[in-house]
């Protein structure tokens, strides 16, 4: 049985690329028996459509932010 350590990593690295078919099963047992695990699945895959979705309006331009807003910002990430 894998620890929770081994499953977080494998669910990190399955966002990347395929897992084989035994890791996918265990990982699939680890995730059935454990809730903490599976709520970080849940948080991964979550974090995943957020950044995608900013990409995409970030790509067509569509970001959201004033130019004021984005200023803001660099002077707060700056400090």
């Amino acid at each position: 049985m894998l620890t929770c350590k081994e499953a977080g990593y494998l669910l990190s690295q399955g966002m990347d690329q395929r897992l084989t078919r035994m890791k996918r099963i265990e990982l699939r047992i680890h995730l059935w028996l454990c809730s903490a695990c599976s709520n970080f699945e849940k948080q991964l895959k979550f974090l995943r459509k957020a950044v995608n979705r900013l990409d995409d309006r970030h790509q067509s331009g569509h970001a959201g932010l004033s130019d004021e807003a984005r200023e803001r910002i660099k002077k707060t990430v700056r400090t």
